[in-house]
C-alpha cells in the first residue's frame, strides 16, 4: 500500500499559556500542502527474520532509526491489532526540524495504511487517539483538509478556508530548529485578538495580525530565517510567516513568484493552491 504523507503550514500560531500537564495551550490553523513524503507498506514473507524491515531513503533522518515515528506507529498499532511481517519504505522529501510536520504526517499515515491493510479494525476516533499518543501534530494528519487547532494540538475542528488561485512559496534555509528549544524561547501570553476571527479577514489584511509567536525568538537565534522572510517580501508576498516552530518560512502570492539565486543550502518549494 502506497501513500504520500503531506506537509502542513501554520496560518498563525499563538501560545496562550503552559498547561498543568507541562504542554502549552496553542491556537493555530493547520493547512495541508502538496509537498509530501512517500510511504509504502508491504506484507512480507513469513520467513522474514525481523517483524519489520524499515528502509528509509531521501533526506537523512536524525537520531536512532529505531525511534522513527513510523516504527513507533507500527508498534502502537501492533499493540492493538497483531500485524504480519512488514516491509516499510519511507522516502523523505519534507525536511526535519522545519515546522512542516513531516514526521507527524508519516506517523499518522502509517496508522491509516495499517488500518486499511488490516481491513479497518480501528474506528476513526480510535485512530485519532492513537495519533495523539504519538505526537501533538499527528491527529491533524488524519484529516485531509484545513483545521482549527487548539489544546496541545489534539483538539481539531475542520475549517473552511479557500486559498484557491493563490500561489505558495516555501523556503527552508537549512536550519534545524528543535521544537523543545523553540518552546523554551517564548513567553506565553493571551493573544489580544482572536486568531480564528482574524483569519476570516481578506488575506491581504493578515500581515502583522495572523502571527506566529515562535517567529520573533527563532529569528533572533537564526538570522537565516529573517533573511528568508525578506526574500519572500521582496519577491512580492502579500503575507509571509514562519511555519510552526521553524525554520521553514512561506509566502502567499497573487501570481507565481520569481525566486532565484538563493543560497544553495536553502530548499525552495512552490505550488498553486
Amino acid at each position: 500500500m502506497l501513500a504520500f504523507p503531506p506537509a502542513k503550514i501554520n496560518l498563525g500560531l499563538r501560545i496562550a499559556h503552559k498547561r498543568a500537564d507541562g504542554f502549552h495551550a496553542l491556537e493555530s490553523v493547520f493547512y495541508p500542502i502538496a509537498l509530501c513524503d512517500v510511504l509504502e507498506i508491504i506484507v512480507a514473507e513469513p520467513i522474514q527474520a525481523e517483524p519489520v524491515r524499515f528502509m528509509p531513503s531521501g533526506l537523512a533522518v536524525d537520531g536512532n532509526p529505531h525511534n522513527n515515528l513510523v516504527l513507533k506507529a507500527i508498534r502502537l498499532f501492533d499493540s492493538y491489532c497483531k500485524l504480519p511481517p512488514l516491509e516499510v519504505y519511507l522516502h523523505k522529501v519534507i525536511p526535519m526540524g522545519a515546522g512542516l510536520g513531516g514526521g507527524s504526517s508519516d506517523a499518522a499515515w502509517t496508522l491509516r495504511l495499517l488500518n486499511q491493510l488490516m481491513n479497518k479494525p480501528m474506528s476513526f476516533e480510535r485512530l485519532l487517539e492513537m495519533a495523539a499518543a504519538l505526537g501533538s501534530d499527528c491527529p491533524f494528519f488524519m484529516y485531509d483538509s484545513p483545521c482549527k487547532v487548539r489544546g496541545r494540538g489534539e483538539l481539531l475542528e475542520p475549517f473552511v478556508l479557500n486559498l484557491k488561485g493563490f500561489h505558495l512559496a516555501l523556503i527552508n534555509p537549512g536550519v534545524h530548529v528543535s521544537t523543545a528549544a523553540a518552546f523554551g524561547m517564548i513567553q506565553p501570553q493571551k493573544p489580544e485578538e482572536d486568531l480564528f476571527e482574524i483569519i476570516k479577514l481578506p488575506l491581504t489584511e493578515w500581515q502583522g495580525r495572523v502571527v506566529n509567536d515562535f517567529e520573533g525568538p527563532v529569528k533572533q537565534k537564526h538570522p537565516e530565517v529573517s533573511e528568508a522572510l525578506e526574500v519572500l517580501k521582496n519577491a512580492g508576498a502579500f503575507y509571509s510567516a514562519m511555519s510552526g516552530s521553524g525554520s521553514t518560512v512561506f509566502g502567499l502570492f497573487k501570481s507565481f513568484p520569481q525566486l532565484i539565486s538563493l543560497p544553495k543550502q536553502w530548499m525552495l518549494y512552490s505550488q498553486e493552491l
